[in-house]
């Protein structure tokens, strides 16, 4: 059970959520513009082949769906990063890791309220997310006809679409529950058995999450802008949700060692903790610069509009931000050895990263769902509050449905003694 204090909390935060929500909404009611602009106060929208937006009146329906949207996605992201990583673990027979497993585990707690979500989110805000759902967009005796759209509707069709989340969330959810229950099975009997079996439900994830990670991408974010497509895309959101994943697991385990709950995590241990977020960091800022790099020196009018909505005008701001806090923040502050043995700096530091890429995944979703009409007010720092808290309490729930260390672990003793 959570403590009542937690849980209580948590309680809060969604109240206070809901709360912004519904006033974020009273002042958008008629487009209010309570908001503080991204960059400056935007009117009217991109040139023609810019953001989807564009095509229809933007309401405060629109921006609720989006916001709804962005969070999910983001969150759902983190949650599937935790099962990630736990399976790289067992691939590579990592022991050092053992004092973080559960605090993995408890990431993925969100997946099934995600998975969910994703599909009813879909279902009554599609018209709002994707102007590729647009009545009459593919058929060629439309008004609403577009040629471009219409190319690609034999992989952008409504029963193809919802088939394919559907896999891709059930490949998740199923493989994230069998490898918990394996987890605490092993707790309790102790042995290899567990371990070994626990190693190949793992790569056969890997080899199912590669394909459902990247097509997952191209469909709840690439097909935002339906007219546009990068092949690194998919590689692109993978680093974010990588990056924010592993931040969110050192923020917690951090709390939980200065709480009193993980005595075992030592400076060794936030350590390579610390080296995975600067170097994922790194990884993040290398795919966000190569498709960057291709399109700008590319400069072909198809594939420029995607950056140029972005790089100028409404969203500038926003675009260089995300940078400096993306890229420059982390690698300057983690350089040193000290600094990723520091749980006060990693604490710091995971705050900063998990800031800036809830601002990347805001940039792949409101420019072709928002356009110049996007901002950042109540209606968004209540969405925020209102997944965060859904969050933090699945993933709480978790932590204390099992012991906080695996006492039976094979490896158990080998990273008791982990020194770097």
């Amino acid at each position: 059970m959570l403590p009542k204090k937690v849980s209580n909390l948590f309680l809060m935060m969604m109240g206070a959520g809901v709360l912004l929500l519904i006033v974020g909404i009273f002042f958008n009611l008629n487009l209010g513009h309570e908001v503080a602009a991204v960059g400056g106060h935007g009117g009217g929208h991109a040139a023609a082949g810019g953001h989807e937006a564009g095509h229809h009146a933007v309401t405060w329906v629109n921006r609720l769906f989006a916001n709804l949207w962005l969070n999910n996605i983001w969150f759902t992201g983190i949650s599937v990063i935790g099962m990630f990583f736990i399976s790289l673990q067992y691939v590579a027979y990592a022991y050092w890791s053992v004092p973080i497993k559960r605090v993995l585990e408890s990431l993925t707690g969100y997946l099934p309220v995600g998975a969910v979500l994703m599909v009813v989110l879909f279902l009554l805000g599609k018209s709002y997310l994707f102007h590729w759902t647009q009545p009459g967009i593919m058929d060629e005796g439309s008004a609403n006809y577009d040629p471009i759209i219409a190319g690609k509707s034999g992989y952008l069709n409504l029963p193809f679409y919802l088939i394919r989340t559907v896999v891709y969330l059930a490949i998740w959810v199923i493989f994230a529950r069998w490898m918990r229950a394996q987890s605490v099975a092993e707790g309790l009997e102790g042995g290899t058995v567990r371990y070994h079996k626990s190693i190949k439900i793992a790569a056969i994830f890997l080899v199912l999450f590669a394909v459902s990670n990247s097509m997952a991408n191209w469909d709840w974010l690439m097909s935002i802008d339906s007219h546009w497509f990068s092949t690194m895309y998919s590689w692109y959101v993978f680093a974010s949700w990588l990056v924010s994943g592993v931040a969110a697991t050192i923020l917690i385990a951090v709390n939980l060692k200065q709480a009193g709950y993980l005595r075992i995590l030592n400076a060794n241990h936030l350590h390579d903790l610390g080296k995975f977020a600067f170097g994922f960091t790194i990884f993040w800022t290398y795919v966000w610069f190569a498709q960057f790099m291709l399109i700008w020196y590319a400069n072909l009018p198809e594939e420029v509009t995607y950056f140029q909505e972005r790089w100028f005008g409404h969203f500038a701001p926003l675009f260089y931000m995300s940078l400096l806090i993306n890229f420059v923040a982390p690698f300057l502050l983690l350089m040193t050895r000290d600094a990723k043995r520091q749980g006060i700096m990693l604490k710091i530091v995971t705050v900063v990263i998990l800031s800036g890429h809830y601002i990347d995944f805001y940039m792949m979703v409101m420019p072709g769902t928002m356009g110049n009409d996007a901002g950042f007010g109540f209606m968004e720092v209540g969405t925020l509050l209102l997944f965060l808290g859904i969050f933090l309490t699945m993933v709480s729930r978790m932590l204390v449905s099992a012991s906080l260390i695996q006492h039976k672990h094979p490896f158990l003793e080998e990273s008791l003694h982990h020194h770097i």
